[in-house]
Formats: structure tokens, sequence, C-alpha cells
């Protein structure tokens, strides 16, 4: 595996050109800007990160570029963004980074939980020591910066008292903190390497809280 130098010089580009126009002609000639600046130091990125994240937390994957297109309204065969994780599995914790027009993202946490997920999501929340826990680490990550993101009820779940002193966590289906850097120089150059290495230690105690306390899903995913 090639050592990571940061991004290519036109993956930024190659991605503003796939969303004006998504189609096969597009991608067909300009597939070879995509393998080599993008796909490859993604790869190379996520190995020299593995050594420190994946050793006892999961292993590293590189998403497929294209949709899938079967259950969706929308029928653009390629994804706009390229996205890499290191994980134990969907929504037990996650270690995200992403390049996209936007820049690049980095996030973790509880990205999608089934129904088993959730049930022990909101049973460690509603305990005192675990949910307190959670609130402290989201509470940090905001201050410093982070999105915290996720898809809420509107109202309080069934079974819990409206005066929770955790009812806004519990209210959570999914919940994951995000940050975004507009395309700079250092997407180009093996500083980056750090930049998503620091990120990624900020969120280690959310990944290991969800891993801990969420785990891996018994269920077959869509």
């Amino acid at each position: 595996m090639s050592r990571f130098e940061g991004f290519g010089e036109h993956a930024v580009d190659f991605y503003d050109g796939l969303v004006a126009d998504n189609s096969k002609s597009y991608w067909t000639d300009h597939k070879d800007t995509y393998l080599t600046d993008i796909r490859a130091p993604m790869e190379a990125l996520l190995a020299e990160l593995s050594g420190e994240f994946a050793t006892d937390f999961g292993r590293a994957t590189v998403f497929r570029p294209y949709r899938d297109v079967r259950f969706s309204k929308d029928k653009t065969p390629y994804k706009t963004h390229c996205g890499g994780v290191i994980e134990p599995g969907r929504g037990a914790g996650a270690y995200y980074v992403e390049l996209s027009p936007a820049g690049l993202r980095t996030g973790g946490g509880c990205f999608h939980l089934q129904s088993d997920q959730l049930a022990r999501f909101r049973t460690a929340v509603a305990e005192d020591i675990h949910g307190e826990a959670l609130a402290k680490i989201l509470t940090k990550l905001e201050k410093a910066g982070w999105d915290i993101k996720g898809d809420r009820l509107a109202t309080r779940p069934r079974g819990y008292p409206a005066d929770h002193p955790r009812l806004d966590l519990l209210r959570y289906r999914s919940v994951y903190a995000s940050r975004t850097w507009e395309p700079d120089n250092v997407l180009h150059e093996r500083a980056l390497l750090a930049r998503v290495r620091t990120a990624w230690r900020a969120l280690r105690p959310f990944n290991e809280w969800a891993r801990d306390h969420v785990g891996i899903s018994e269920q077959t995913h869509r």
C-alpha cells in the first residue's frame, strides 16, 4: 500500500463534474481520475489509520461508488462523495471520513440503528451511569465544534416518563457527531492524515460507548 500523501489535485473537480453530470459516460471518461486521485488515496489513508483505530475496534472499508437505487426515487447511478470507515458493524460506533465537493467530513457514533440496537441504546441512556456518560461525551464534542445529528422522534419514546433527565437523548433513533472542513490545500497534503487522526481521537469515547452499550445488530440489514 502506498504512503498517504493527500488526495489528488483533481479530486474535488471530479465530484463537481459528477454533480453536474451523474452519468455513465462521465464516469467512464473520468474513471482514471477517481481511481488515482480519490480511491487510492482513501485506501492509503485508511491503511495508515488502521494501526491505531482498527486493531481492537473493527475493519477498514472504502464504500463502493455506486448508489443502491432499488428503493430510491433518485435513480442517479453514482455517489457524489467517497466515504471510508472503520467500524465493528453498522450502528456500533464508526470512524468515518468522506471526501466530496463540500470538502472533508469526519464523523462517528451510531449512524444507523436496527430495532435491537435502538432498544439497547435507550436502555443504556436511561441508566444514570451509562446515560450520563454519553451526555457528557456529546456535550464535550459539541463544545469542541462538532455537530451532533441524527434521526429523532418528535415526542418521547413509549415507556419513558416525560420528566426523564435525558429525554432529549432518548428521542434519538440514530445519533452521530460530524465535522467538516471546506476544500483547502491540506486536502492534497500529507498533513490531512493528522487532521483526520486528531478528529478520530476526539470521537474515541463516543465510539467506545457505542461499541460497549449498543453493539452489532443481530438483524439483517436491508
